[in-house]
């Protein structure tokens, strides 16, 4: 997944970016409303963590923005504000989930995955495709049975790909998935995972489509 934090204290949303990345996610994070606004125009994210008070006006604008646009990106709120009200405003004006602070990273990771299960109407967070199983909970794969160590980049292409059986991901895509909008990305980066991955689980798992990209092989 790709998550945008959207949370103007430095220290929270540096320890954000960091635990999420740990957890497997690809992050980018801004700490003010303008700067959002420009991550979303540019780029597109699997879900948002969205701090209510930012210091040029308030979370809950963005998502009357997002959702007034027909953005239907899952939006996770964070806030110090922890009432009744508060959260039933923000459900109200189309957030999908709610977290007061203080909260636990594990915590936000899980409901970010949880947030992608729904938005993609998966029941369950395992993902399986000839005789391989990716558990996003628990940042696993297993093929046959044995456990695969994958790098963090690696697992993301994978799961990418798992979660999207029969669609050709270029590599512009892949790249998106792959890294925040403020990385720098060598050239050659998604060939050289994608060949890591070949290595490491067979080369008949992922197809090249000639001038395309690339897709799940083999039998699902």
């Amino acid at each position: 997944m790709r998550v945008l934090i959207v949370e103007d204290d430095d220290i929270l949303r540096d320890g954000l970016k960091v635990g999420l990345a740990l957890a497997g996610f690809t992050t980018d994070a801004v700490g003010t409303c303008d700067a959002a606004a420009t991550a979303l125009a540019a780029n597109s994210f699997d879900a948002i963590v969205l701090d209510l008070m930012l210091p040029d006006g308030s979370g809950m604008d963005i998502l009357k923005d997002l959702r007034s646009s027909q953005n239907d990106t899952p939006v996770l709120l964070l806030t110090a504000r922890d009432t009744v009200r508060d959260r039933v405003a923000g459900l109200d004006t189309g957030a999908d989930d709610y977290l007061g602070k203080p909260f636990d990273l594990d915590e936000v990771a899980a409901r970010l995955r949880a947030l992608s299960r729904r938005s993609t109407g998966r029941a369950t967070a395992a993902l399986e495709w000839a005789g391989l199983r990716l558990d996003p909970a628990r940042h696993s794969v297993e093929q046959a049975g044995k456990p695969v160590q994958l790098s963090r980049r690696e697992y993301s292409i994978l799961h990418t790909l798992m979660a999207h059986p029969g669609v050709i991901f270029s590599k512009t895509k892949l790249e998106d998935r792959l890294y925040g909008w403020q990385e720098e990305i060598e050239s050659n980066a998604v060939e050289v995972h994608i060949h890591h991955l070949r290595n490491k689980l067979g080369p008949g798992l992922i197809e090249t489509v000639r001038g395309i990209g690339y897709r799940l092989g083999g039998a699902g």
